[in-house]
């Protein structure tokens, strides 16, 4: 058995642990325990990844294992790594475990909660680490399924009507994927559903055309593309804390990861003819979701709308087809998954203390919740992009990237999209000052208490991932470059 399996197994184990356990005490420790060792594989992983790479293994893919599954569909089990799939399991690792502890005191149910998201987490890291494209569809088919009820029973708010708008965007994004999917495979007379073998092949461009922009808007759903984001805000103002963490912080990066890995590798001439049609629409994703988080008034909904841009700035990055703009585009979805996961974090605490998430009628809460009120501040530095914190090394990167293209159509559009960055500075700030530094508004005030010290954890470990990422982003940077560089000559060639 391959190792990378374990990415899969440890979480198949977590959820036969809470089956045999009785009382929350055990739900927790089999969760913790569980959490606990995927961090631990996804630091093994990236040493021995780096120690390969350090000893001059040039291969595209590192650790791959291949066993047939189904031959009359030539469907494999296949597995392999790559620095963008290493990026990826390091911050699935910190959001399954920081997600964790924030989920404590979920009540009710929390045997069943943690057996969902047990399962959702199984279809996040097997998404990663495959290279078949019908195994990876169906890990991305398992990782949505759950958000269902999660949302449904967990949640708050018009949850009902939040989870079925989800289910429903999502599962017509995978009707498109689906289809595209079989395009590729059948189009390209390939023996096998390995991306990699695809790759090797030509798609004919004619058939390209049709499939590109199935599969580019299949993944681009769950990557919150515009016009098809619109179930983003509602799911993600209606999910519990660590759903929303989840969700924001490593499903939405599916999308991202999926346009760039499937559709552009493997249909490069579509890219190439189409990019335009589809960086418009990422660049109203980024200016638009901008907007709408300075017209709300609910904490959940101001970062909703945050991601949507965040995540806009993705695929905006991707279709730029070049090294810097690329490997921006993959630090964007670290840094816009840490900060969001600490946002989502941060306003679940927030909330289970005020009982309310209105900018409105919230003041002062540095001078009664001083832990949670500083690491909402590094938050919203985060994400308008401070130097030495993860967003900046990110945005820096994607629109020096976008740069260099010269003509007037790409300027003009990264111009736009670096816009985002006064309006996201306009709400961050606006929120902060309101909601952090006013005057205190709720007369309770004194009942109220501080972060505990499992709260204070998971806020403490995505804050120096944060850190991390932003003052020290060479090594991070560099094993996401040398990946980016071969899918890319498969589409400047």
């Amino acid at each position: 058995m391959n190792f990378l399996s374990l990415f899969v197994l440890i979480p198949i184990f977590m959820i036969l642990g809470l089956f045999i356990s009785n009382n929350r005490k055990q739900y927790l420790i089999v969760m913790t325990l569980g959490a606990s060792l995927l961090m631990i594989m996804s630091g093994i992983v990236t040493y021995m990844y780096l120690t390969e790479r350090a000893a001059g293994n040039t291969a595209e893919m590192l650790f791959m294992a291949d066993t047939v599954w189904y031959a009359p569909f030539n469907i494999h089990y296949s597995v392999g790594v790559d620095g963008i799939s290493v990026a990826m399991l390091i911050l699935s690792s910190i959001i399954v475990f920081t997600g964790v502890f924030a989920s404590w005191k979920i009540d009710p149910l929390p045997k069943e909660f943690f057996l969902w998201f047990s399962l959702l987490s199984i279809g996040v890291y097997g998404f990663f680490i495959t290279t078949d494209l019908f195994t990876m569809f169906m890990y991305y088919e398992i990782a949505l399924i759950p958000m269902y009820l999660l949302i449904g029973i967990w949640g708050t708010g018009r949850k009902e009507y939040s989870a079925m708008k989800l289910t429903l965007m999502l599962m017509g994004g995978s009707a498109l994927l689906l289809v595209g999917i079989l395009g590729i495979y059948f189009g390209s007379g390939a023996t096998t559903m390995n991306f990699l073998e695809i790759a090797k092949l030509h798609i004919p461009v004619e058939m390209q055309y049709y499939f590109f922009p199935l599969t580019f808007m299949g993944f681009g759903v769950l990557g919150a593309l515009f016009p098809f984001h619109t179930w983003s805000p509602d799911g993600h103002a209606s999910a519990p804390t660590a759903v929303s963490m989840l969700h924001a912080g490593v499903l939405m990066k599916l999308g991202g990861y999926g346009c760039f890995r499937v559709a552009m590798f493997l249909m490069p001439e579509a890219a190439h003819e189409m990019a335009w049609i589809f960086l418009i629409l990422t660049g109203i994703s980024v200016v638009y979701g901008a907007f709408g988080a300075i017209h709300q008034t609910d904490l959940k909904y101001i970062n909703a709308y945050s991601s949507v841009s965040h995540c806009g700035l993705v695929l905006f990055a991707i279709l730029m087809m070049n090294e810097t703009a690329t490997t921006g585009a993959i630090l964007q979805m670290l840094s816009h998954g840490l900060m969001t996961a600490l946002f989502f974090a941060l306003i679940g605490m927030i909330y289970g203390r005020t009982h309310t998430r209105d900018i409105r009628l919230m003041g002062g809460l540095m001078k009664v919740l001083p832990f949670l009120g500083v690491s909402y501040v590094i938050a919203g530095m985060a994400s308008l992009g401070l130097p030495s914190l993860s967003g900046f090394v990110a945005e820096m990167t994607i629109f020096v990237g976008a740069f260099q293209h010269s003509d007037i159509f790409h300027r003009v559009l990264t111009i736009t999209a670096v816009s985002s960055i006064v309006i996201t500075a306009v709400y961050i700030l606006r929120v902060v000052g309101k909601i952090i530094f006013g005057p205190i508004y709720d007369k309770h005030h004194e009942e109220l208490t501080d972060a505990v010290w499992y709260e204070r954890l998971s806020v403490s470990v995505l804050i120096i991932a944060i850190f991390a990422m932003g003052s020290a982003p060479f090594w991070i940077s560099s094993m996401i470059g040398e990946s980016v560089a071969p899918i890319l000559s498969q589409l400047i060639k």
